[in-house]
């Protein structure tokens, strides 16, 4: 799925918070993706393609991220993110969703089976926040530059302007991409343009990233331990951005995990790079076969 084609099936939902850009494909059951940060929804576009035969696939922009217009004076932090996914669930009158998620998605997909356990089926956890890791020590350098204003214009225009930086080891592909001639040239522009398209956007962004510095996990434990949602756990283990303690503290701490699939050569945003294994292991954990 190109870029246009993504762009062709864009949706927005007015809620409270904003106008917020969504991506909708398939009929069935619902399953819900939620994307990284500083992704948007085309994060999930591939698994979307894979997987649309089998549910009705959404994968919302979150607030400050993506194509997403925020409401003026509206938090971004994770709760409120959180909040946002149950005002748009609400919206298109949705009851219950399988989750996908990855990076600070899978924080907030936390918040979402813990605080509304009555609204997901299961849940796909890729390599993301964890109670004892949120937020993980490689962010900090983000936080405190967009606490002073300088992240969006320090790294991301950089970045757009640049392709090959995006994709060098100090990039955005070094960095988080198992390789990082993945991150297309489309993909790059669909993430960053509407990032730094205006000095709003800008503070929004590194709003964002100030709202990750309170762990917003702290305490979930017990909640987690007591959850009988059915999670099963990937996780690219040449991630250089979150501990690889995580998977296993979480597969002890989630009162029904089916276990932790560990996967050698893979970073933060394999999901992008490997849409396959997520369909694969979305159909095995949703009980639904190849066709």
């Amino acid at each position: 799925m190109h870029v246009k084609e993504y762009d062709r099936i864009r949706r927005f939902a007015l809620l409270p918070a904003g106008r917020i850009a969504y991506v909708e494909a398939g009929i069935g059951p619902v399953a819900l993706f939620l994307h990284g940060f500083p992704l948007n929804s085309f994060q999930w576009r591939h698994a979307i393609e894979r997987l649309s035969m089998h549910r009705r696939c959404i994968a919302p922009d979150f607030l400050a991220l993506g194509y997403t217009e925020v409401a003026t004076g509206q938090d971004v932090g994770p709760a409120a993110q959180m909040a946002m996914i149950i005002s748009l669930l609400d919206k298109l009158g949705i009851d219950r969703v399988d989750l996908v998620a990855n990076d600070s998605g899978g924080a907030i997909a936390q918040l979402l089976m813990t605080g509304h356990p009555e609204r997901v089926r299961t849940l796909l956890l890729t390599n993301c926040d964890s109670e004892i890791d949120s937020p993980p020590p490689a962010l900090l350098p983000v936080i405190e530059l967009s606490k002073k204003g300088r992240y969006a214009d320090e790294w991301l225009v950089p970045w757009q302007a640049d392709h090959a930086l995006a994709r060098s080891p100090s990039g955005l592909g070094g960095m988080c991409f198992s390789d990082p001639a993945q991150l297309t040239d489309e993909a790059i522009s669909t993430y960053l343009t509407p990032l730094i398209a205006t000095r709003r956007r800008k503070r929004l962004v590194e709003a964002y990233a100030v709202a990750l510095e309170r762990n917003a996990l702290a305490g979930i434990a017990s909640s987690l331990q007591r959850s009988s949602v059915p999670t099963r756990i990937l996780w690219g283990i040449d991630d250089t951005i979150f501990s690889p303690e995580s998977p296993a503290y979480l597969d002890r701490t989630l009162g029904t995990s089916r276990g932790v699939r560990r996967l050698a050569g893979k970073k933060l945003f394999w999901p992008e790079e490997d849409p396959d294994l997520i369909a694969a292991e979305a159909r095995a954990l949703w009980q639904v076969g190849d066709g």
